[in-house]
């Protein structure tokens, strides 16, 4: 059976944890997949087919704008034919990065992240609202199959678009534990470290809240934030921004003293499944996917609390060794080879 993977809305540096789902799907399908691939990749990222057969969609007008972005996906949708035409042969194509683009004449899988749009409306703009409503919902409403990536989605996805549940498939993600796993020659530090672009539901201000708190109690301690998007002006005093490599990113999991993830919402949450693979205590938000992804390995907090989350902050940093321990192992159940086995099976339905 020969499957289209369509990677052309994937834009470098700005679809985010989307972006490594899907160049880590397709490097993992190049190792363990059973069937015959072929990638539909946009310009501005040649290299996303990861080893896979790949066809680079020259003529997709792809853009690191939003109106761009936009113009794009609209001329596409209005004008298939010419995409479609690089999917000739194909028997299934699935969408890893959602939206439909081109719009498929054959069965089709989408992968939806979440429906943080429909459980968490007033955190979006009524503009964003509105195509995720067109993008995402009636994407999802009409694709043969839909993968979601935790069973937290899979709940969201089925109560709040009606789906067919036979018709929803959750696959988690993995980690390239290679790259992402402990090193004897850092040590760590007194570091918080927060990977997460200052969005609404990261919930940074009450973080910061928490720090001041725990300060008081562990005046040593420094709060680092990766992501795009902080003001250093605004910052409380201890905390700081850095923009980081990956490389980078993985030389803080190690240094680190704990991972603190307050988020309020996540599909999955792979920063804290990375930072266990690296061998750093975690205390995340109970809320979302992270109570599942986490499991015992994570001390949990009330997001919405900042007390709450400086005692969770606080009792990691006293459970140090037990958590890294707990973490390492936890981490080991996710990995990328173990994802794309998943979604090979899916695939293989259609045959």
């Amino acid at each position: 059976m020969r499957v289209g993977l369509s990677l052309l809305t994937l834009i470098p540096g700005i679809s985010g944890g989307s972006e490594t789902y899907a160049r880590e799907l397709a490097r993992a399908l190049v190792r363990i997949g059973t069937h015959d691939y072929l990638a539909l990749v946009p310009p501005l990222a040649p290299d996303a087919g990861g080893g896979l057969p790949t066809t680079v969609a020259e003529r997709y007008p792809s853009s690191t704008t939003t109106a761009g972005r936009l113009r794009a996906m609209g001329s596409a949708t209005l004008r298939p034919s010419r995409l479609r035409s690089l999917l000739n042969g194909v028997d299934v194509v699935h969408y890893p990065l959602t939206v439909p683009v081109p719009r498929p004449a054959q069965p089709h899988v989408i992968t939806l992240l979440d429906v943080q749009h429909l459980d968490m409306p007033e955190l979006f703009p009524r503009g964003e609202r509105l195509f995720r409503r067109l993008a995402y919902d009636r994407a999802a409403r009409k694709a043969t199959e839909v993968i979601v990536i935790s069973e937290f989605v899979r709940e969201r996805v089925i109560e709040q678009l009606g789906l067919d549940p036979e018709h929803v498939r959750a696959v988690c993600l993995g980690v390239d534990h290679e790259r992402f796993a402990p090193s004897s020659d850092v040590q760590r530090e007194p570091l918080l470290l927060y990977p997460a672009r200052p969005w609404p539901h990261k919930n940074h201000a009450r973080l910061f809240e928490a720090f001041t708190e725990i300060r008081r109690k562990r005046p040593e301690l420094r709060l680092v934030l990766t992501g795009v998007g902080h003001d250093p002006r605004s910052l409380p005093e201890g905390v700081e921004a850095r923009s980081v490599s990956d490389a980078g990113l993985i030389d803080l999991y190690r240094r680190a003293a704990c991972l603190v993830f307050p988020s309020l919402y996540e599909g999955f949450g792979l920063p804290p499944v990375e930072a266990m693979a690296c061998g750093c205590p975690v205390a995340a938000a109970a809320a979302g996917s992270l109570p599942e992804v986490c499991g015992d390995a994570a001390v949990l907090f009330d997001p919405l609390d900042p007390e709450a989350i400086a005692a969770g902050i606080d009792e990691a940093l006293g459970r140090s060794a037990e958590l890294s321990e707990r973490g390492l192992r936890r981490a080991a159940a996710f990995t990328w080879d173990k994802t794309a086995r998943a979604h090979d099976q899916i695939y293989a339905g259609f045959s």
